[in-house]
């Protein structure tokens, strides 16, 4: 399965997804859509399922939905797959709408995590939920991995729960949860299920189904890696493992030798670097008094025979200690970290924890962690294997080219039979003209959950996969027109690059490849994927392929031809980055480059786009009260946006995520990007409404209800001289009567207040985002004479 064509040549000692014998139910052939009913069982000719999925999204059967992934994944083995998406949670009974699974419940709380997809990053209740029909919100329940799994348990008490999916993933450790304010057990306490899957999980998931078909018990898969579960002292399974403690911070201080009492003065002195002078001198009065002959140093004294020196010789008991220190082999070795009681109650140790996760996530080199919870007659111990091994491009290419429906289930249609209608889905509208080429982002952002989920090593598709893909949706999907909305994953251009060395590769430990600088053992070829786009969008039928995910400008600017052909070919009018900050405080503990990074691409942008004769537009993300982040750094950041013209409507505020560094660096004021001590660096946080206000306020600068907040904060800061009325101020001294309105990236968040229609000045930079041109919406327009295009 090691194809050639992979980027990575990471050793992968796995056994390939395709050399499983195919479970006795493959007989039944491939449905064209999971069944969600009894009805659609038995049109399928099951009497049962051996595998049920519960979701907390719908189900869409694409292979940007997990549930279709991993359904799609175990029918291919041959196992019966039924799904219950977005069941209700107040009673058992809707779990057991497809009756008792004969293997396992395999529980997710869908694409997104659930408090993430229901709260704002103010903690306030959105009313939509764009992985629902119709957009509607409150359709799963807060915390849904623990929700479901517990009502799986009483639907069938003694059926194997399998939890996965990023929710149950960035949980798996005891973890800071912001909407509590606290520190909460591992998920796999809390849910008490049977196994933990993070990570991509194919790998995991077909090994356990086909262990349980041939009847071994679920309570011995503890060698699985990409799995965490509990063990209770006394285990027999938990033999034969060297632990290392990593308990405490607390570590030894300089050990200074003792000192010899037969040295003399000068010999101390010597023995310190030092000399002493009155030694010294006699020292040059003896030398002085030999080379003139004197009668008393030219006598030799008898040497005293029983007088003998006295000799110091090594321990024989510590003899092991000598020479290097054997380490225990890393496959056998465990690291214990501080108890869920320790870093809940000392943020020390919770950062400690937390960097030493984040330091064992290479597949090639992590060790397992294990984590006490409780104590005494009630303790349990939660095992994390080390990360799932990266799939192969072959294995990449067998994922992404099962039969998918690439459409909703026919359940969620609309009296039309549409899924365009009242019933639509945003989350599948967003990517149903798209294709995910790859997985993985070595870029290591300490805000983003990326790599703790998908992991540093990019598995990318072959050419002839993605290629195959696009046919697909060209002659299948219902509404193509001739646009790929997007051909990207994670990070649009890091597709088939990595590491040049495999050593290298399964020897790191750096969490960035790109940060501080650039790798010098990073393969930063562009060219596999410029040879893609262009032999997409040569594929008839296809008019147009648009690059919509997120680019890693600073990798990017290492290929101008990479640049030209994006620029030239796959922008639709605005192409967003994401500079997230200007100043060094806040991006260096982001791990974001420099803003001249953004500078340099913009030069390269403006070039190309002039040389294509296009009008083209960057769209920049930055954000608000991040670790880290000065009122002095908002205020630099608002400044530069002024002299640049930007003015931004949607404002991206810190959202502490469950594991991310920076939520870690929220939580304890430390930094875990260097060594967690007592006293190491302390981080700025921005905590409270009115500070975190002031920072959103900072970025929309140009919003006059903002503008009383933003006077106050300058007086304070001593920054008066930025308020007046001349173009080089900030803010002006007066204040309009303003309405109170502000348009929110979701609109049904917004509080708007009806206004007449403001036709755009000529030569303002009025943003839906950022850097967007004026745009006329068409309101106040006869009907029929609106822009056909909509805003993105």
């Amino acid at each position: 399965m090691n194809a050639p064509i992979d980027v990575s040549f990471f050793a992968r000692a796995a056994k390939p997804l395709t050399s499983y014998r195919k479970y006795w139910a493959s007989r039944f052939g491939t449905s064209k859509f999971l069944p969600m009913s009894r009805a659609e069982m038995d049109a399928l000719g099951w009497d049962s399922c051996d595998i049920i999925i519960v979701t907390g999204d719908a189900y869409v059967d694409h292979p940007s939905f997990g549930m279709a992934v991993i359904g799609r994944m175990l029918e291919a083995q041959g196992f019966r797959v039924g799904i219950i998406a977005q069941p209700d949670w107040q009673s058992a009974d809707p779990f057991k709408a497809l009756g008792r699974p004969n293997l396992f419940f395999g529980v997710t709380a869908g694409n997104m995590d659930s408090m993430i997809n229901r709260y704002t990053a103010d903690r306030k209740i959105r009313s939509d939920d764009a992985y629902t029909p119709g957009d509607v919100g409150g359709k799963r329940p807060d915390r849904a991995a623990l929700v479901y799994s517990q009502r799986c348990r009483e639907a069938y008490k003694d059926v194997p729960i399998i939890l996965g999916g990023i929710e149950g993933s960035l949980r798996r450790i005891a973890h800071y949860d912001y909407w509590s304010d606290k520190v909460r057990r591992s998920v796999v306490i809390d849910a008490k299920c049977d196994l933990l899957l993070y990570g991509n999980a194919e790998r995991a998931i077909v090994e356990i189904a086909h262990r349980l078909a041939a009847k071994e018990p679920v309570a011995t898969m503890t060698d699985i890696r990409g799995t965490a579960f509990i063990r209770r002292s006394g285990d027999e399974t938990a033999a034969g493992w060297f632990e290392i403690d990593s308990t405490s911070v607390d570590a030894p201080g300089r050990v200074e030798a003792h000192v010899n009492p037969y040295l003399m003065i000068s010999e101390q002195a010597k023995e310190q670097g030092a000399s002493c002078a009155r030694e010294d001198e006699a020292a040059e009065v003896a030398v002085k008094a030999e080379s003139a002959g004197s009668p008393v140093l030219t006598q030799t004294p008898q040497a005293n025979p029983a007088i003998k020196p006295l000799t110091f010789v090594p321990n024989p008991a510590l003899s092991h200690m000598q020479g290097k220190i054997k380490v225990p082999p890393r496959d056998r070795s465990v690291i214990r970290l501080p108890s869920y009681e320790q870093v809940r109650s000392d943020a020390v140790l919770y950062a400690h924890a937390n960097r030493v996760l984040h330091l064992e996530t290479n597949p090639g080199n992590a060790r397992a962690l294990v984590q006490a919870h409780g104590e005494g007659a009630t303790a349990r111990d939660v095992w994390i294997t080390p990360p799932p091994i990266p799939l192969t491009t072959a294995e990449m290419d067998y994922v992404f080219d099962l039969p998918y429906a690439r459409s909703p289930h026919p359940s969620y249609a609309d009296e039309n039979g549409s899924h365009d209608g009242a019933t639509k889905i945003p989350a599948w509208e967003m990517i149903r003209f798209s294709v995910n080429i790859m997985r993985g982002c070595f870029g290591g952002c300490t805000f983003c959950s990326i790599t703790e989920h998908e992991g540093r090593i990019i598995q990318s598709r072959s050419e002839d996969s993605v290629i195959r893909e696009i046919e697909a949706i060209r002659d299948t999907v219902k509404g193509f027109t001739g646009a790929i909305s997007d051909l990207g994953g994670p990070t649009a251009n890091m597709y088939r690059i990595g590491c040049k060395t495999p050593e290298i590769e399964a020897a790191c430990r750096k969490p960035s490849c790109v940060y501080p600088g650039i790798c010098s053992n990073l393969n930063t070829d562009h060219n596999p994927l410029i040879k893609m786009y262009r032999r997409a969008r040569a594929l008839k039928g296809v008019k147009k392929i648009l690059i919509s995910s997120g680019l890693r400008y600073d990798l990017a600017v290492q290929s101008p031809e990479y640049v030209k052909e994006l620029v030239t070919h796959h922008v639709g009018g605005y192409l967003k980055i994401a500079p997230e900050h200007t100043e060094q405080g806040p991006l260096t503990k982001m791990m974001k480059p420099g803003i001249g990074s953004y500078d340099k691409f913009k030069q390269l942008f403006e070039k190309y786009s002039l040389e294509a004769g296009k009008k083209q537009f960057l769209i920049p993300y930055f954000i608000a009260a991040h670790p880290g982040t000065s009122d002095e750094d908002m205020m630099n950041l608002a400044i530069w946006l002024k002299k640049n013209g930007f003015r931004a409507d949607q404002v991206q505020t810190f959202y502490p995520s469950p594991m991310a560094t920076a939520t870690t660096m929220y939580h304890t004021n430390k930094n875990p990007l260097r060594k967690i001590t007592r006293d190491s660096e302390t981080v700025d946080i921005v905590r409270g409404d009115k500070r975190r206000r002031l920072h959103k306020a900072f970025l929309r600068y140009h919003d006059a209800n903002n503008w009383p907040l933003l006077r106050e904060a300058l007086k304070a800061m001593g920054r008066a001289d930025l308020i007046g009325n001349v173009k080089h101020h900030l803010i002006p001294t007066f204040q309009p009567l303003t309405d109170g309105g502000y348009v929110s990236a979701r609109k049904k968040n917004s509080t708007t207040v009806a206004l007449k229609p403001v036709t755009p000045v000529k030569g303002r930079i009025l943003t839906q985002h950022t850097g967007l041109p004026p745009r006329d919406n068409g309101a106040g327009k006869p009907p029929g004479k609106a822009l056909a295009r909509k805003p993105r």
